[in-house]
Order: C-alpha cells, then sequence, then structure tokens
C-alpha cells in the first residue's frame, strides 16, 4: 500500500408520516432478533397496560432466580418511540433478563442501582463516528461519558484495513463500547489507484469490488464514500454503484459525505439517491447539513427530495450532529485538482504561477462562500501538528499575529500555507441552527457524533467528542422542546440498530443484551464547549456495556466490555 500524503483529505479525521421502519419492519433483521423483538413488544405492552396496584409487594424472580445487577425505580424509555413507563431492569451476564412494572426483589441481585428520578434506557449508538484512536484510547471515555455504548467506524471513506484485522485487534484487546466499522472507499481506491485524477480500468474495478467484498465478508456493515476527500472525489458516480453493488450484495448498506454539503447540496443528496436505487441497496447521509450561507435554509428542499424519494421506493435515511459548526482538514478549503497526487504534486503546482494563482483563487471562494463563512474567524484550528500554539485558535487569529489584515486573500495565503506543512484539523462555524432543527425532527434522522475518540489535553476537538448525545437530550430536549425525549432516545438507539439490522440491540427488553445508559433528564448536559472541549458529559451516572459497568456513579471504570460487533455476512 503507498504511503498515505497528509493533505488532512484522505480521512475527516483531525417523514413524522410513518413511524420507523415503516414498509420493511424486520426485512434487514436476523431471524432471532425478529423473535427477541416480538417477545420483546409482548413484553412492553404489558408493562404499560398493567402497572403495579398500589401497595404490591416486590416480584421475585421466577424460581429464585439471581440477578448481577438491578436497576431500582426509573423510568424506562425503551428505544421504540413508545411512551416511557415506570420498570426495574434486571441484568444477569450479558443480558437483560427482566423489565418489570412491578418492583423486584433487591435481595435477589449482587449490585442494585437506585434508578428513582432517573432514566432508564438503551445505550446509545454512535452511528456515525472515527474511531481512529482506538488502539491508544481502548477505554473510549470521550463517548462511553455520553452513554455511547456502540460505535460506528470506516466513515467518510476512511476505513481500516483489512477490516477483518481491526475486529481481531479489539478481540484481543478489548474495547469500552462495542466497535462495528464500514469498509472505506478512498482506503481502497488508494490502495487499488493510488491518488491518480482518472476512472479505474476494468482490472482495477474488479479489484476495488473484491476488496469491498472481502471487507464484507470480514463482518464490515456496508461500503462508506467521502466524495470530497481524497480519492474519492475523483470517482465518477458509476464506479461508487458498482462497489456499492458489491456491499448490497452481502445485506450491506451505502454510507455517503455527500459530493457536496454547501450551495450543490441538492445535487449531492441526488447522486447518493440515485446511488442508492442503481445498485439496490439502502442508503445513508452522512451528518446532513447546509454548509455556508449560500446554503442556508436548503435543508427544506433536501428533506423534501429524501421524502419523495422514500415514497418512490428509495430506502433512504441520514444521521447528524446537533452543532452548527463541522470539522475537518483545512485542506477541504483548497480546490480538489489541486491536490491530486500528494504532498510532492501540491507542492509542484505551488511553483508554478499559473496553477498557484487559479489555487488561490479556488481558495478565496471557498473562504468567501462556502465552509470559511466569509469572515476568518469562523475557521478555528483543532489540531496543528507544525504549530499547537494555534489549536483552539481562528484563521483570524493567526492573521493578526502575523500582523496582516484578515481579508479572504490573506486568509487563503495561510490556508495553503498551512496544506503545505502538512495540513490540519479545523473547525467551520458555518452551519444554521434552522437547519440543525428541521433536520433533527425529521423522523429518518439518527443522531451520530463525526467525532473521535478525544484524549484530554490532546489538540482542541470539536466538542461533539464529547457532548453529543447528552446535547441533544440536555439542549434539544429539555431546553428548546424540538424532540421528545422518547424520540430522542429512538433515534440514538432503535433507529439506528435497525437500519445496520443490529442483533439485539438498541431496545430495553427482555432477552436483549445489557447495553444500558442510567441519566438524570434534569441535569443531563454537555459540558464540553469550542473554548474548552476537554469536558465530560454532565447527568450519566450509569453506562452499562454488555452487563458490566463502564461508567458507575458518574465515573468512568476502565472496564473494557465492548465487543467487535461483525455483520452477519461475516458468519456465513
Amino acid at each position: 500500500m503507498s504511503a498515505r500524503p497528509s493533505l488532512g483529505l484522505l480521512h475527516p479525521g483531525p417523514p413524522r408520516s410513518a413511524p420507523s421502519g415503516a414498509g420493511r419492519p424486520f426485512a434487514r433483521l436476523p431471524l432471532a432478533a425478529v423473535g427477541a423483538l416480538l417477545v420483546s413488544a409482548l413484553v412492553a405492552c404489558a408493562g404499560r397496560t398493567a402497572p403495579p396496584a398500589s401497595g404490591a409487594g416486590p416480584a421475585a424472580g421466577p424460581g429464585g432466580e439471581r440477578w448481577d445487577i438491578l436497576i431500582r425505580g426509573g423510568t424506562v424509555v425503551d428505544g421504540s418511540g413508545g411512551a416511557r413507563y415506570r420498570a426495574d431492569v434486571a441484568i444477569r451476564g450479558d443480558r437483560i433478563v427482566r423489565v418489570s412494572p412491578r418492583a423486584l426483589d433487591p435481595s435477589r441481585a449482587a449490585r442494585v442501582v437506585d434508578a428513582t428520578g432517573r432514566v432508564v434506557a438503551p445505550g446509545f449508538i454512535d452511528t456515525h463516528a472515527h474511531p481512529t484512536e482506538l488502539l491508544e484510547v481502548r477505554g473510549a471515555e470521550s463517548s462511553v461519558r455520553q452513554g455511547v455504548t456502540t460505535i460506528l467506524g470506516g466513515l467518510c471513506g476512511g476505513s481500516p484495513w483489512p477490516i477483518g484485522a481491526a475486529y481481531d485487534s479489539v478481540d484481543a484487546g478489548g474495547a469500552g463500547l462495542n466497535v462495528a466499522y464500514y469498509v472505506g472507499h478512498n482506503t481502497v481506491r488508494e490502495e487499488v489507484m493510488g491518488l491518480d485524477d482518472r476512472a479505474p480500468t476494468a482490472d482495477e474495478l474488479s479489484r476495488m469490488r473484491a476488496m469491498v467484498a472481502r471487507g464484507m465478508g470480514e463482518g464490515a456493515w456496508g461500503f462508506s464514500t467521502g466524495l470530497i476527500y481524497l480519492p474519492g472525489a475523483f470517482a465518477a458516480t458509476d464506479e461508487v454503484v458498482a462497489l456499492a453493488e458489491a456491499a448490497g450484495d452481502s445485506g450491506g448498506l451505502y454510507v455517503s459525505h455527500l459530493r457536496s454539503e454547501g450551495e450543490g447540496l441538492l445535487q449531492g443528496v441526488g447522486e447518493l439517491l440515485e446511488i442508492a436505487r442503481r445498485a439496490r441497496v439502502p442508503g445513508v447521509i452522512s451528518h446532513h447539513k447546509a454548509s455556508g450561507r449560500n446554503a442556508w435554509g436548503l435543508s427544506i428542499r433536501s428533506l423534501a427530495l429524501i421524502d419523495s424519494a422514500r415514497r418512490a421506493g428509495v430506502d433512504v435515511e441520514m444521521d447528524q450532529y446537533p452543532y452548527t459548526a463541522t470539522s475537518t482538514g483545512i485542506s477541504v478549503l483548497v480546490p480538489t485538482w489541486a491536490l491530486a497526487g500528494g504532498d510532492s504534486a501540491f507542492a509542484a503546482r505551488l511553483r508554478v504561477p499559473a496553477l498557484r494563482d487559479s489555487i488561490f483563487r479556488g481558495t478565496v471562494a471557498s473562504l468567501d462562500t462556502g465552509r470559511g463563512g466569509r469572515e476568518l474567524r469562523r475557521v478555528q484550528f483543532a489540531r496543528v501538528p507544525w504549530d499547537t500554539t494555534l489549536e483552539g485558535r481562528t484563521l483570524e487569529d493567526w492573521a493578526r499575529r502575523r500582523g496582516i489584515e484578515p481579508t479572504m486573500e490573506n486568509g487563503a495565503r495561510l490556508v495553503l500555507e498551512a496544506v503545505a506543512n502538512g495540513g490540519a484539523g479545523a473547525m467551520f462555524h458555518v452551519l444554521d441552527e434552522a437547519d440543525v432543527e428541521r433536520i433533527m425532527r425529521h423522523p429518518f434522522t439518527a443522531i451520530g457524533s463525526d467525532g473521535s475518540l478525544a484524549r484530554p489535553g490532546v489538540g482542541h476537538p470539536h466538542p461533539r467528542s464529547y457532548g453529543t448525545f447528552v446535547r441533544v437530550l440536555g439542549r434539544y430536549v429539555r431546553e428548546r422542546r424540538v424532540l421528545t425525549l422518547e424520540d430522542a432516545v429512538r433515534k440514538m438507539t432503535w433507529l439506528p440498530a435497525e437500519r445496520l439490522g443490529l442483533d439485539r440491540r438498541g431496545r430495553l427488553a427482555e432477552g436483549w443484551y445489557a447495553d444500558v445508559v442510567v441519566f438524570d433528564p434534569a441535569t443531563v448536559a454537555d459540558a464540553a464547549t469550542f473554548e474548552r472541549p476537554h469536558q465530560y458529559a454532565a447527568g450519566v451516572d450509569h453506562v452499562i456495556v454488555n452487563g458490566r459497568f463502564a461508567v458507575d456513579g458518574g465515573a468512568g471504570t476502565g472496564v473494557l466490555a465492548g465487543r467487535a460487533l461483525r455483520h452477519p455476512a461475516a458468519r456465513r
């Protein structure tokens, strides 16, 4: 495999008209999950229609059964979107064995958790993340302490390779949460074609299809693209269709960071719909947004386009993070053609006056009409290996440090310097709150952080790495009332689990895996900010992963009870 250039573009790293799954309730679930779902639905319904009688005594387990953990007196929000209800939850081993509207006998449990005044919910599923640091941060506390118990990686076209080796590393060393991967287009294309800006030959396309099929066979959950990153940006739609078909043959999804999320948003959504339709594969729009002032309000039309496609039979959903800033490599501000071939090719182009002028003008345009937001203060550095003093500072701060005016032209010169130095991670404050809330309300929008596994004190990450899920619960449920608590939990649990076809995860039900979060609905909130991002979530008391405490009393335990979750195709 060729050495990876460091341009910062190879990896982004530093309707309510029907209920979820309408028309396809069990189409993607393993048979065992279908049976468990039916049983748990009956149990849940019984719980809601038969609350405990006043003064009823505690219920013993059948045959005097004993439990490892008993969560008493909490309010269950089970992930289905149905109404909350009071119940005790008993766990034995890695499974939930009782969800009882009657109080259970605490003497039968080795450990009792008093959940009075708390919500008891399924562990959250981060349906879109970049856990590239997992080998160094196996505890994944920045995610787990938000209530996340399962994380999906390999998104935006960048994945570990081989997929099987990444899963094996989780099996061997453990993780603080469950881990699943997609196979990434950029990873596959670079392996076969390097950073060439051209169409693949028939042989190269065949090799890439074989790699996608191998990734699925090793447990990937689908195929992801990042069509603004290298080298995926050089791929035509036909190429992506052919590779998405290879994932669909094994029951996988097609998940895409669109080719455009700005003024070309509708064209980007249209391309995803075409790929999903032609490849006959379910499609997911990654971190749906309208980026840049000229795109604000386009979510009205993009959501209408998605609804229209769904009515026409195209299976498409989306995910989102609850912030008005994006985060990716600063090279995203540079014209894609200028980056073909890697660092040395980019440097050579900058030495040619005509090419440098064209690159410069394209970068100015990006700052003025795209992710730059027309103000240099909207570009904030996240990770700058060659000058850590810039981390947390803005492009405007850098210009003033240099003693130059913060104009678009001077900003472009600094951007090109940053890319020539090896790139940098940055945050772009270019989203509109109205678009964020509009997309969030859509019933087929799941929640995904798009974040990394942050380490306290390392870099200046987007606060989503610490706060995505609790921010939804605190800001958008409790404060702004954009979502109900039940719907917010559904978007974090059952909606992505159903989309993927995860076996007995994403619901709080008897017989399902004991991935559970206990939080205080009155205080749950994000503490991480753009100024001080290294702050753990507030209001999350307990997080249980496969029956073991990953967070206990609000503190991380360091227990590595997470598992590698392979796609069912890997077991066939």
